[in-house]
């Protein structure tokens, strides 16, 4: 059997946005089909909710402090490998075709192929905008109102349809071997083109109503208050007529790849995802940032191929952080011991299920050339399938429990009912801060006004902690000897 792996990923989809998770008013027929023939995860997180951060875990198995790629225009460490790198360095073809984000420019890319990826499907945004040509074109193409204007735009017009395009020369092409193709879609984001139907299908209609709508924010950490009050306040239901059209048009896209997959690749895994959500005004909110309500944080999974359940649902928590380390598995090759998340193919194949799910969200800015969502908000998160805490360094911190409350609207996080949860889960966090090296850890995230028990000190927990380092990668020195390290984390 052939190892294929066709990786389909959408930018601001939340989960919600699918049919198949429930919102019967979306039209996405094709990824709801998909849905049905392979495993839906119904509660899945991404690594941070902000488009460069959240591809940065996706395509590296590193968190965004731990890759270089902790905001929007900052570039990959020149030490991190892409899975294209791991997988090419096996002599396993692998393409990226799409929004990239990770070159450290701008939104749209440099045009530029890194290493590890096929140059000849190369196909970021910046590549987009050069083949449209004049600068009014280009003008054009981020120009919403096009849609409307005389009998709108065609499908070849889109940047999706054109990823699409490649992406089924791809499978032509490599049909016959193993490989590894990523298709990125820029769309549902705005500027959100998509022919008609599709422009007019939503122009009426208002996102469900939730509590989450009406929330007063009280007893919340104040950058929520601000947020809010830049978007217009709380109790607003939000019209998103392009957004939701340009979801159902894009999952048309998708569409045209998966047929043409199970038409020629029977071996073929397909898994798509988001990079993140949308607030759809819930909270007061707009877009992604500093949070992990669900309609920001909270994003679809969908992965079918041979061996694995069809039709099935898996409830537990599950981070974007496991998808690196399940291609990787799949494919046959070890997954790095510097990863966080585990492979999901035991589960995939119905062998395996943890009880216990646990996903690990952060922030820390938007994007390094401006300060819009508020500058530098660092946040550190867990999610279990019971629980959300969430430590805001500057602010006021979070914690919900998701069962009794799952449109977060109630904050616990000083409530003498919930301390021991809520330390426990604390605990948890500041260990996976110090496992994944986090640069920014201190004792100002282990001390908070809530935990006491914990005191300041300059030696923080006075360990020391490495690369956790592959069998032929460089070996790290160590500063007081010279010599190569014994072990990666140690007392100093």
């Amino acid at each position: 059997m052939k190892k294929q792996f066709v990786w389909i990923m959408t930018d601001s989809t939340r989960y919600d946005m699918l049919g198949c998770y429930g919102n019967q008013d979306m039209c996405t027929p094709n990824l709801d089909a998909l849905a049905k023939e392979g495993v839906r995860f119904d509660r899945v997180y991404t690594g941070q909710p902000v488009c460069g951060p959240a591809r940065s875990l996706l395509f590296t198995g590193l968190y965004p402090h731990e890759n270089g790629s902790w905001g929007n225009s900052m570039p990959l460490g020149a030490d991190v490998k892409t899975l294209g790198q791991r997988l090419s360095e096996r002599n396993i073809p692998c393409a990226y075709i799409g929004k990239w984000h990770l070159d450290g420019g701008d939104y749209f890319g440099n045009g530029i192929c890194p290493d590890g990826w096929d140059k000849d499907y190369w196909y970021d945004m910046k590549c987009y905008l050069d083949e449209l040509g004049s600068d009014a074109e280009r003008f054009r193409s981020r120009d919403s109102g096009i849609c409307y204007e005389n009998g709108g735009i065609n499908a070849d017009y889109t940047y999706g349809h054109r990823c699409a395009d490649r992406a089924l020369k791809y499978i032509d092409a490599h049909g016959d071997e193993d490989f590894f193709l990523t298709v990125s879609f820029d769309e549902p984001h705005d500027p959100s083109l998509c022919p008609e139907p599709y422009a007019s299908m939503y122009r009426e209609y208002l996102w469900p109503e939730s509590d989450a709508c009406y929330d007063t924010l009280e007893g919340k950490p104040e950058y929520q208050k601000l947020w809010s009050a830049q978007a217009g306040g709380t109790g607003r239901r939000m019209k998103a007529p392009l957004f939701l059209g340009c979801n159902a048009y894009i999952d048309t896209e998708i569409g045209r790849i998966i047929d043409h997959i199970h038409a020629t690749l029977p071996d073929a895994v397909i898994l798509f995802t988001s990079d993140h959500g949308d607030a759809m005004a819930e909270h007061g909110l707009y877009a992604k940032g500093p949070t992990v309500y669900d309609g920001i944080a909270r994003v679809p999974l969908i992965i079918s191929g041979p061996g694995f359940m069809h039709g099935e649902v898996i409830k537990r928590t599950v981070s974007h952080a496991d998808l690196p380390a399940t291609v990787l598995d799949y494919m046959g090759l070890r997954v790095p011991n510097a990863f966080s998340g585990h492979s999901l193919v035991e589960t995939l194949q119905g062998e395996e299920e943890d009880a216990n799910g646990c996903a690990f969200v952060e922030f820390n800015r938007y994007e390094r050339d401006h300060d819009n969502f508020g500058g530098f908000q660092p946040m550190r998160s867990i999610v279990t399938d019971k629980y959300k805490l969430s430590l805001y360094l500057c602010d006021t911190d979070e914690l919900y429990d998701i069962e009794k409350d799952p449109d977060n609207m109630n904050n616990l996080i000083n409530d003498p009912e919930y301390a021991e949860i809520r330390n426990e889960l604390h605990d948890r966090l500041i260990q996976w801060m110090n496992e994944t090296r986090d640069p920014f850890r201190g004792y100002q995230w282990e001390c908070r006004p809530w935990r006491p028990d914990k005191k300041p000190s300059w030696m923080v927990d006075g360990w020391t902690r490495q690369y956790k380092n592959d069998p032929g990668e460089y070996r790290q020195l160590d500063y007081s000897t010279g010599l190569t390290i014994k072990k990666t984390s140690r007392p100093k």
